[in-house]
């Protein structure tokens, strides 16, 4: 999940819509667009009329966070496969159906963390809430990449992190890019370019501390134990972890940038939708507020993280199972299948806005999320590991490094102008068709899964 401020400023934002118009309706929408997260765009109004006739002010307040909670989204049918992977992983079932019922279970408690989050950031503030998605923004790749970490399978957790980033870039902003350039033929499709620079200098800095590690690892010595790629994918953790930081600043504070004028087309365009975006304004007005108490949001908040702990265990010890099992490779399913079941719900929201020509927050969705996983997990997932006692550096071997590499350039380019149309998504999502073949015919050594470091000699 990408991480969204609720701030009603003018701040140089992940969802400026990039409109600079000074009619109160249309600003009214803007802001509206800019606290509407991926994930809300599958949630369902709770029918509360039921509840209301309970008696008991306790029990209602208890039966009215179950309603939201439970089944306040349309992916509650997924619910079932949480206790399923308990009891299929208790009884001693086919360890490839732990693992898909934990997949599934999943897709619907990372939403829902998405959902507390937001939840918590209504009682809070703005600022604070903004700081609470962008810790909490991919809880789920962070808990399962600290898990296998813990199980020293150093191969699983740069694989699902390195596929996180490359779903996002490619799968998500393609598929986005190319169902809502369809659907908006006859539409100007425009964005904030600012957005898109701002984020591809930020990967660009992420691939440089990826890539060194690699070239050194490939320029050492055969005597060399490797511990000097350790220390520097520390360093470069550091290094990531500060510009994350000095990102969220100017994010979160910085006031005095403006939106850029607005194109005549989209001008027109904004005016035809005005009178759509003033039914938009008063029905978001109404779903937009929270819907239980602080204190309950982080109750359920700590359930589901432990909730999600729980699954991303059984997912990590069961996924070389589920490889042999399925005739598949371990390096397809950590980098394209994880990611895509995993965060089926957010990819589901950027494609609906994408839909609706609001790019700007699909871009905040699909380049946010990419951005976050690679200064913020990646980093935070090297220095835990670090804090274990366990050597885990940033050399994610040469060919993902090369398809890291090579998504980047391609998105990177594709932002350049400002303007999307269909065929700019197509090309994303055949770049990921290359690289899932390419992972899907490529076979690891299964002993590969459970090494800390592709070392030339040991100690």
């Amino acid at each position: 999940m990408s991480w969204i401020s609720t701030e009603p400023s003018p701040n140089l934002s992940l969802l400026e819509n990039g409109g600079g118009s000074d009619k109160p309706t249309a600003e009214t929408s803007r802001r509206v667009r800019r606290t509407v997260s991926a994930s809300s765009m599958i949630r369902k109004r709770s029918d509360l009329k039921l509840i209301s006739r309970v008696r008991w002010e306790f029990l209602r307040l208890i039966l009215t966070n179950l309603q939201e909670v439970l089944l306040g989204t349309k992916l509650f049918i997924l619910f079932p496969a949480v206790p399923l992977a308990v009891v299929a992983h208790r009884y001693g079932c086919p360890r490839a159906w732990v693992f898909a019922l934990s997949l599934l279970g999943l897709t619907p408690l990372a939403e829902r963390i998405s959902f507390l989050t937001e939840q918590i950031a209504f009682h809070t503030g703005p600022t604070v809430g903004g700081l609470m998605n962008a810790t909490c923004g991919n809880a789920t790749e962070m808990i399962i990449a600290i898990l296998a970490v813990g199980q020293r399978k150093m191969r699983i957790v740069k694989l699902s992190l390195l596929g996180s980033i490359l779903s996002n870039l490619l799968f998500v902003l393609g598929t986005s890019l190319f169902l809502g350039g369809l659907s908006n033929l006859r539409k100007h499709q425009s964005f904030d370019s600012r957005q898109g620079e701002m984020n591809s200098m930020l990967l660009y800095l992420a691939l440089l501390c990826q890539t060194l590690p690699v070239i050194m690892r490939f320029t050492m010595q055969a005597e060399d134990d490797g511990s000097a790629v350790v220390v520097l994918s520390r360093v470069s953790s550091f290094v990531m972890l500060v510009a994350y930081l000095a990102f969220l600043i100017f994010h979160l504070f910085s006031s005095h940038l403006s939106p850029p004028p607005p194109l005549p087309q989209r001008e027109e365009e904004e005016e035809e939708e005005e009178d759509v975006y003033d039914d938009d304004v008063r029905n978001k007005e109404e779903e937009e507020e929270a819907v239980i108490g602080m204190w309950s949001a982080f109750f359920w908040l700590i359930i589901m993280t432990l909730l999600v702990a729980l699954l991303s265990e059984y997912l990590v010890s069961t996924i070389q199972d589920a490889a042999d099992s399925w005739g598949l490779s371990v390096g397809f399913i950590g980098i394209i299948l994880l990611p895509i079941v995993g965060n089926a719900a957010e990819h589901a929201g950027a494609v609906i806005f994408a839909f609706r020509n609001k790019l700007d927050i699909t871009f905040g969705i699909a380049l946010g999320s990419a951005t976050q996983i690679a200064l913020f997990v990646v980093p935070v997932t090297v220095l835990v590991a670090w804090t274990m006692g366990i050597e885990m550096d940033l050399n994610f071997n040469l060919l993902e490094t090369a398809c890291l590499a090579l998504s980047i350039i391609v998105t990177s380019l594709i932002l350049q102008d400002g303007t999307s149309h269909y065929m700019k998504g197509l090309v994303l999502l055949l770049c990921y068709v290359v690289i899932a073949a390419c992972f899907f015919v490529s076979n690891s050594p299964s002993t590969e899964t459970n090494t800390t470091n592709h070392r030339l000699t040991t100690r």
